[in-house]
């Protein structure tokens, strides 16, 4: 999975020269949170989000009422309030990385470039939707949590239960966190209709710890 797949293509832009009741109006009406700032090129030159107008409103306007408030507003320029430094992807790069990246640098977007252009976006959104996706969560079955040593076969002997109750595969995830050295975790979910019955009982007898749900 790529971030190709998965980002807002194309993504939606402005330019600096617009105003905050603009860009504002794009993000209502386009019920987004994030603007890549472009030039005439549409290279990116910044990102303007709701964080960025919400921090930048009280210092400029604590002290002004209603209207002074609204003429202020239709004179400040996207270019004043976005950010210039810009965390970026590419739309080859694996999902995986893209999210690690958001996580790393405590971002919750990056603006994908080719070619020195803005093609895409991916968001935190985007992130949550291809982790929904590869869990198979949306799809139901049955939800196998199991601890298995770190050998080779390992993880195909407990599928081979889910399948001999009768059940399909819908997806395998595995991670070395929280286990002690030499074993990992392991969560598949089922795919179709089996024995519950036989399959919770197998697995039960040859991992004890397991959770199914």
């Amino acid at each position: 999975m790529f971030v190709r797949d998965w980002m807002t293509s194309p993504a939606i832009t402005i330019t600096k020269d617009k105003t905050l009741p603009e860009a504002v109006k794009i993000m209502r009406e386009k019920k987004i949170k994030r603007l890549p700032v472009v030039d005439e090129h549409n290279k990116l030159i910044g990102l303007l989000s709701d964080i960025e107008i919400q921090e930048y409103l009280p210092s400029e306007a604590t002290t002004l009422d209603a209207f002074e408030l609204g003429y202020l507003l239709n004179k400040i320029k996207v270019e004043k309030v976005m950010k210039t430094i810009v965390f970026t992807t590419r739309p080859d790069v694996s999902i995986e990385e893209a999210a690690m990246e958001m996580y790393d640098r405590s971002v919750s977007s990056l603006p994908v470039i080719e070619d020195d252009k803005v093609v895409g976006i991916i968001t935190e959104k985007d992130v949550f939707k291809e982790l929904i996706d590869i869990t198979g969560v949306r799809s139901g079955g049955h939800r196998i949590c199991v601890v298995i040593k770190d050998v080779a076969g390992s993880i195909k002997e407990v599928a081979d239960i889910i399948r001999d109750a009768g059940y399909g595969i819908e997806s395998t995830l595995s991670s070395h966190s929280c286990t002690k050295e030499g074993y990992r975790k392991v969560v598949l979910r089922t795919r179709g209709n089996g024995n519950f019955i036989k399959m919770k009982d197998e697995i039960l007898k040859n991992y004890p710890d397991a959770i199914i749900d």
